[in-house]
This record gives structure tokens, C-alpha cells and sequence, in this order.
């Protein structure tokens, strides 16, 4: 099969389309032909690599995708060849204490695709029959693999773990990127009031065409004291913040006493001088979150079904492109998804 590898890690040149072993299913699991693959962070901090992160080279990236299902291994009845299926990218024993609490993102050998696991830049992949979701025919592959883990990760990171409520204001720093657009739509549908800060005009016109409803350009204004302002001096309740060290000092200051600093990322790099009289003397809360959870997945993939919630994608680009696409992405000039089509 063709598939998008990097035999070493550095910048998207060391990403080539070749000809790879095609994989074979195994009992619990389904052999996937894929369809659609989406791109994330993920896969330029794992193509980039970091301290300690050991992977059997060569690599394929990509957490996202959608497909058919093509063989099901023993013990699989769920599914069937020939069904549509989105993928849930988090991977977890089912064993250990966390997964046998539902707790799948806590698990002890949590994993998600194209991390440590073989990923879905690729015309075939098996996963975990667990891991497949029937796809409606109305839901196109491109708006499932757009979907999966920005949504898994703003309904874990907003409801589950952030408990958001109806009426709350919630400021998410960032107008772009896939998380944030699937935030923006999730916190309206719980009922809060969004805050969107961005960097230009555009994407705050996209951001407020998804449900924003107060848009702050960081680029004219000093955006922690705008959000100060708007609220009648009071702050949000709630900031969701993926960028990290460069913004992290301005979310801390537009949080109310008592608000809640949500983080599932860190862009602009992992590291913040933090005075941590700010913690006490604001008695903030301050929550990490990655992925979620087997029942997050399904509640929030059914509300994409649904049409409650839609995936926002920015660019498509067929599978043999895949360098170009990672240098869109690092760009940072797409508004929402790139998605990678697959002709096999």
C-alpha cells in the first residue's frame, strides 16, 4: 500500500510517499481502507520528535481518519466488510484499573494514532474494532476524519472535565485551529457566552460565523484588559488555552476569582514562569486534558451525525501530498481542518 513515512526526524522534508507493507487484522481488531486522513499538531511535534520519544522507523503520522471497513478480525461482530466507519485516535489496553472505569484516556498504556502507534496517513490502517464508529452516509469521510480528535478533545476538555455551564463566559485564545473551532461550537451548545481572541480579521469572522459571540483582536488591543473590560471588570469563568508560554500570563489574568484555566496544548512552546501567588490569591483552578474518554467519543461523534455540531475544514489535499500539507499547517494560514483524500 502507498502511505506518507518518515524514516528520521526532522522538518517535512524527511516525509516521503512510498510503497509500505500493508498491515493485517488480528482478533478485536478491523482492517480499515481509509478514505480520508486529517492532520493535527500532533503530527509535526511527532515528525519533529522530542526527548524520549522512541518509535520503529519508519513512521507513518496522523491521528485522524475515516474509511470502510475491508476485513474484521475473530471476536469482531459490531462492524462488518464494507461498512463506513469513523476512528476513535484513542487507543487504550481495556485492562488496566482506568479502562475498566471508562477512563479510557487514563489508561497506562494510552496511546493515540500515528504517536506511538502506526498512524493514518496511509490507504489502509487497523485499529481496535472498539475504535470504530458506523458512519452515517450523509457524514462525508473528509467531515468524520476532520472531526474526531478536535472534537474528543473539546468535549472532554469543555463538559467532562471543564463542567461548563449555561450562562458562564468562556474565552478560548485562539480564533484558528481544529480544537478551538470544535470548542467555540461546544460551549455555545452548553449555553455559555464565547469569548474568541484572535490574531486578524478573518479568522475572528470564522470564528463568529461557528457561534462567537465577542471577538477580540490581539493584534489592536491589549486583549486580557479588553476582556477585563467587557465583563464589567469581573473576568470569565472559564479560559481554554492551547497555546501555552506566550499567552499563558494574559489567560490568567482574564479569569475571574475562582475561574478555571483549561489546557490541552502548548504551541508556542511548554514552559511558563508561573508566581504562583496568582493560584491562591485568585484560588483558580487550573485543568489538564487529553482526548477522552470511549463514551466522550460516542456522545460527541453522534452530535456531528446529528448536525448539532459540524467539522470545519480549511484545506483538502490528496494523500501523495502530504509534506505540503504539514507545511500548510505549520504555516498556520488554513482556517480550520487540512484533510488529506485517499484514492486507493
Amino acid at each position: 500500500m502507498k502511505a506518507v513515512v518518515f524514516h528520521q526526524h526532522g522538518g517535512p522534508e524527511v516525509l516521503k510517499y512510498q510503497e509500505v507493507p500493508s498491515p493485517t487484522t488480528a482478533p478485536g481488531k478491523v482492517l480499515v481502507q481509509v478514505k480520508a486522513a486529517a492532520l493535527n499538531r500532533l503530527d509535526l511535534f511527532v515528525r519533529e520528535g522530542w526527548p524520549g520519544l522512541k518509535l520503529q522507523l519508519p513512521h507513518i503520522p496522523g491521528a485522524d481518519a475515516s474509511g470502510v471497513v475491508l476485513q474484521v478480525g475473530d471476536g469482531v461482530d459490531q462492524v462488518a466488510p464494507g461498512d463506513r466507519v469513523a476512528i476513535n485516535p484513542t487507543i487504550s489496553c481495556d485492562r488496566c484499573a482506568y479502562c475498566l472505569r471508562g477512563k479510557h484516556n487514563l489508561c497506562v498504556q494510552h496511546s493515540i494514532l500515528g504517536e506511538f502507534e502506526p498512524g493514518t496517513y496511509a490507504e489502509q490502517i487497523v485499529v481496535p474494532a472498539a475504535n470504530v464508529v458506523q458512519l452515517p452516509h450523509h457524514v462525508t469521510h473528509a467531515e468524520a476524519a476532520a472531526f474526531s480528535l478536535v472534537g474528543i478533545t473539546a468535549w472532554q476538555m469543555l463538559i467532562t472535565r471543564g463542567r461548563v455551564q449555561p450562562g458562564e463566559d468562556v474565552l478560548i485564545v485562539g480564533a484558528g485551529g481544529g480544537v478551538n473551532s470544535a470548542a467555540i461550537q461546544i460551549a455555545k451548545l452548553a449555553g455559555a457566552r464565547v469569548f474568541v481572541v484572535g490574531s486578524n480579521a478573518a479568522k475572528l469572522s470564522a470564528a463568529e460565523a461557528l457561534g462567537a459571540d465577542v471577538l477580540i483582536d490581539r493584534e489592536k488591543e491589549d486583549w486580557p484588559k479588553a476582556v477585563f473590560r467587557l465583563t464589567g471588570k469581573r473576568g470569565v469563568d472559564v479560559v481554554v488555552d492551547n497555546v501555552g508560554q506566550a499567552s499563558w500570563m494574559g489567560s490568567i489574568r482574564a479569569l475571574r476569582p475562582g475561574g478555571r484555566l483549561l489546557v490541552v496544548g502548548t504551541t508556542s512552546g511548554p514552559h511558563f514562569d508561573l508566581d504562583i501567588r496568582y493560584i491562591f490569591a485568585k484560588q483558580m483552578a487550573i485543568l489538564g486534558s487529553t482526548m477522552g474518554s470511549r463514551s466522550d467519543y460516542a456522545t460527541v461523534i453522534q452530535m456531528l451525525f446529528d448536525g448539532r455540531l459540524r467539522a470545519v475544514i480549511g484545506a483538502q489535499l490528496p494523500l501523495s501530498e502530504g509534506r505540503q500539507a504539514q507545511e500548510l499547517l505549520a504555516g498556520g494560514t488554513v482556517y480550520g481542518k487540512i484533510v488529506l483524500g485517499v484514492d486507493s
